[in-house]
């Protein structure tokens, strides 16, 4: 245990060190083009990931890296951690995300935020926030950006299902994207809001892509993506020490004989 908190007292060092260093250096890119900016980001969230892997021990596998279409796509993740929005990064192409208002309020943080180029809502807003997401998410396409969606809105604990929204289904249809279902089990080595990672090896595993066509509407689509993703998370859950306590003895059980 006392190890556990000497290597995550590590990782929060490297994080108050290099968080200040990229972020100065985001503002200093400003005028730069987006793409630019988006280099000192992306490494900023790869050096966290790299921290995260050899000093605390949290390491990864992907299953399904040859489902990545080739065209720029709509990210629909699953969301449990802070681990995933670094991850994302890392394994899929230069992207952008939807994140709530408030997130911009945070000082540092939120500024830079806002030089990465997401695609702001007010969740209080709901019916202009639609509105926004389909003009902002169709500005990103433009750039080639990617667009990183997490649909329950909120991070939910490991073997609870959230309420799947429909915004990510909305873009792929609107700006004819493919959606890239994403699953993982991050939350059960890094709890929500906890101070502890806890070392291990997540599994991110990426669906088959779900393409947009005339005779197939976002509720449906994102019915499909829900679909996969749950299936997914039953399949690699209950191997962390936050497991649900379900999919945790689903797994420890012995196989039935036949």
């Amino acid at each position: 245990m006392i190890s556990l908190w000497i290597r995550n007292l590590l990782y929060w060092l490297v994080l108050c060190i290099v968080t200040p260093l990229f972020f100065l250096l985001l503002f200093l890119a400003a005028p730069l083009p987006r793409r630019s900016r988006h280099v000192l980001g992306v490494t900023w969230a790869k050096s966290l990931l790299w921290t995260l892997e050899h000093v605390v021990g949290l390491k990864y596998k992907v299953v399904g890296r040859e489902n990545i279409p080739s065209e720029p796509s709509v990210i629909t993740s699953k969301h449990q951690s802070g681990w995933e929005t670094l991850a994302l990064q890392k394994i899929f192409p230069w992207q952008v995300y939807v994140a709530k208002r408030e997130l911009t309020w945070i000082p540092v943080f939120g500024w830079g935020l806002v030089l990465m180029n997401p695609i702001i809502i007010n969740r209080s807003d709901r019916s202009r926030s639609n509105q926004r997401l389909l003009q902002q998410g169709l500005e990103r396409k433009r750039h080639g950006f990617w667009i990183t969606v997490f649909p329950e809105g909120t991070r939910t604990k490991p073997g609870m299902p959230g309420k799947y929204k429909l915004g990510a289904a909305r873009m792929a249809k609107q700006f004819d994207m493919p959606m890239s279902p994403v699953a993982h089990n991050a939350g059960e080595f890094w709890p929500r809001n906890a101070f502890l990672k806890y070392p291990g090896e997540i599994t991110v595993v990426i669906g088959p892509p779900i393409y947009p066509s005339e005779a197939v509407g976002p509720e449906a689509m994102m019915a499909e993506a829900e679909a996969w993703i749950e299936s997914q998370q039953r399949l690699i859950g209950g191997v962390g020490p936050f497991a649900h306590p379900d999919e945790k003895r689903q797994r420890l059980a012995p196989p039935a004989s036949a």
